[in-house]
């Protein structure tokens, strides 16, 4: 079960008695997303800014790499079958970076591949949780809130 982190129903709606409020999770926590399919990075995007995530994606490991760098962000989740670099190279080269640049972020990845070898090929190259796509949205959300060291009060 994920925290409840109560936000007013509208951004800009102050925080009174009687105001409705909704629950999300993720809220405060910065989240790259990373795939080479527009689609996929749209559903994520849509679904973890739901969840009340800052989030930004990006279509490639190279672009990762520069906004890890810029942006620091709390959780990363890739893909790992992407072209020209995939998201197992990409975790080798962000565990090389410094931790101030990002090298320690904590990582997950997405991938259809879901044997054994693959969950234990992606903890090798540095990711800390390996799901399986589809993604299933609650696993997700709790994927991240746990990474991000979110615990139930």
């Amino acid at each position: 079960t994920l925290p409840i982190r109560a936000v007013p129903r509208h951004a800009n709606e102050p925080r009174q008695s009687g105001t409705i409020y909704t629950v999300r999770p993720l809220s405060g926590l910065r989240v790259l997303v990373v795939d080479d399919e527009p689609e996929a990075r749209e559903v994520l995007h849509a679904l973890l800014q739901l969840e009340g995530a800052e989030v930004v994606a990006v279509e490639s490991a190279a672009a990762a790499l520069e906004k890890i760098r810029t942006w620091h962000p709390t959780v990363l989740i890739s893909d790992v079958g992407m072209p020209v670099q995939d998201g197992y190279n990409l975790m080798k080269h962000v565990r090389r970076l410094p931790e101030e640049q990002g090298g320690r972020v904590p990582a997950i990845a997405l991938t259809a591949y879901a044997s054994i070898d693959d969950t234990r090929r992606a903890r090798d190259a540095g990711f800390h949780v390996h799901l399986p796509k589809p993604v299933d949205p609650p696993r997700l959300v709790a994927a991240i809130a746990s990474l991000a060291g979110i615990t139930e009060h």
